[in-house]
């Protein structure tokens, strides 16, 4: 029988659990530091917990639930995992380094249901959401990679990019948060994370009353409604008109700055016309709002679409920039493994 990962309890869900079960509050602080600062993956590790407590802890919860099936290197120093879930379904988490530290982008999703038309996770439908005991399991896989690497480096960055839609997983994604930001633990600032989403209006206005303090990016892709509709299916149900209200909520009660992520597929979306129409579309949000244009890494079962030209993308970039928007060009990772989310899981299923 498969156990739940301890991972998905955040400190004060261990506390209440360890109570119920007539132990003391201080246990599950002891067990988190084993957990997260000694990062041990035995329960009999931990040897200053009472031994009555840890054969509980066992018989309820697991460890180790993630496996590394595959794991990709690149050039450039990013590394690309795909771990087997106790269930034999596949996930991916990708590991990059920039000059500001280590990021983790991680999956919530075994496969996606938004489908992109652009995009390599949807080739495979969703089949279930992961536990946040599973999204926590990915941050701690990759840190014990670090770790045994013995170079004292650590996870000091995470993106909530990966196969699936987040906010489609609210409730885990939410602990998954809440446990790799608690400061007696992985001590992720907040600051440091930041959580995609194709643009779940409702789920925007919850994420916003959360306050998780957790940096915010939404999947725009197109400047109007045609064009969105045509490469992005969401965009049926949730028309930009409606996403650009969730966006405004966001901005006035969060009071932070949000990215507006921009895939330039050639000949699609990336023509100068349609930058200005998206700094249109932003308006008074320019002083609170960042484009963030990304180079297309391309997937065989989308050949319809192809990378922009650089001189396209710089000179989308310019007419940005004109309008007085703040925008950047996202630095690539991976380019010589599979780079497109979801591409290397796709690949080994076709394959197995």
């Amino acid at each position: 029988m498969n156990k739940t990962s301890i991972y998905g309890l955040t400190l004060e869900q261990l506390a209440a659990w360890l109570l119920a079960h007539g132990h003391k509050r201080f246990r599950a602080t002891q067990v988190w530091d084993w957990l997260y600062r000694k990062r041990v993956t035995d329960f009999a590790a931990m040897t200053d917990v009472h031994k009555e407590c840890l054969q509980l802890l066992e018989e309820h919860y697991a460890i180790q639930t993630l496996n590394e099936h595959l794991k990709q290197e690149s050039a450039d120093g990013t590394i690309k995992f795909l771990f087997k879930l106790q269930d034999g379904n596949l996930i991916e988490t990708v590991l990059m380094r920039h000059k500001y530290g280590l990021s983790v982008c991680v999956t919530t999703q075994v496969g996606c249901n938004i489908g992109c038309s652009f995009c390599a996770s949807g080739l495979l439908a969703k089949s279930r959401d992961l536990t946040s005991g599973e999204i926590v399991g990915q941050i701690m896989k990759a840190q014990q990679h670090l770790d045994n690497a013995g170079q004292d480096e650590r996870v000091s960055h995470v993106v909530v990019m990966g196969i699936g839609e987040p906010f489609d997983n609210f409730d885990n994604m939410v602990d998954f948060l809440e446990v790799i930001k608690d400061h007696k633990g992985l001590a992720i600032g907040a600051r440091h994370i930041t959580v995609s989403t194709s643009g779940l209006a409702d789920k925007i206005v919850a994420f916003t009353d959360a306050n998780l303090q957790v940096n915010l990016a939404v999947s725009l892709h197109a400047p109007n409604d045609e064009l969105r509709t045509r490469i992005m299916k969401i965009n049926r149900a949730i028309p930009i008109d409606r996403l650009m209200k969730s966006i405004d909520y966001y901005l006035e009660k969060a009071n932070r700055r949000i990215t507006l992520e921009y895939i330039l597929l050639k000949d699609v979306n990336d023509r100068k016309e349609h930058a200005l129409e998206l700094a249109e579309l932003i308006g008074d949000r320019r002083q609170l709002a960042t484009v963030n244009l990304i180079p297309y890494n391309p997937v065989d079962e989308h050949s319809q679409y192809q990378r922009s030209e650089q001189q396209s993308v710089s000179a989308f970039y310019d007419v940005l920039k004109k309008q007085g928007i703040n925008c950047s060009v996202r630095l690539e990772h991976g380019t010589d493994i599979d780079a497109a989310c979801g591409q290397l899981r796709s690949k080994q299923i076709r394959e197995a």
